[in-house]
């Protein structure tokens, strides 16, 4: 088991509790990221700028019991494809049950912003937004060990 964290939009906070706990539980961590971002990380894939080439990497890497950190819909799902778990940088882990769900709602949005319309943007980021992620990515930690262990 491993955890890749998509690091081209992955907030600092984020970034810094996932190598936090990784050490932690003995596990390794990966970050994909384009050529853009400076990623001090023992294993660090850096990849070119064209649209979805992180995305592709993080695909390919992950295996079935990888956590993945995104926020990207998209990712996700196909992780949960690969039976793979996959968490927010909010903290929220991703179900298969209600990936559709959120995938027609991005669906929605996208197409209300081609017509003009305006969607609210992210909230700023508070030190409560990343001690939140971080105890939801140790409770995930704490199930897959649990699971290995039975």
């Amino acid at each position: 088991m491993k955890i890749v964290v998509d690091a081209d939009a992955c907030p600092k906070g984020v970034l810094q509790a996932s190598i936090k706990v990784a050490k932690e539980y003995k596990v390794a961590l990966w970050t994909i990221a384009s050529f853009n971002h400076h990623i001090q990380s023992d294993h660090h894939i850096t990849v070119g700028n064209a649209s979805q080439e992180a995305d592709l990497k993080i695909l390919n890497v992950t295996q079935e019991g990888d956590i993945v950190v995104t926020q990207d819909w998209g990712l996700a799902a196909m992780i949960l494809g690969k039976k793979g778990r996959c968490i927010s940088p909010g903290g929220r882990e991703f179900q298969a049950d209600k990936i559709e769900f959120l995938l027609e709602e991005r669906d929605m949005k996208a197409k209300f912003r081609r017509s003009g319309g305006r969607t609210r943007g992210m909230k700023k980021r508070t030190k409560e937004d990343d001690l939140s992620f971080e105890r939801q990515l140790r409770r995930i930690l704490q199930e897959s060990s649990e699971c290995k262990h039975q």
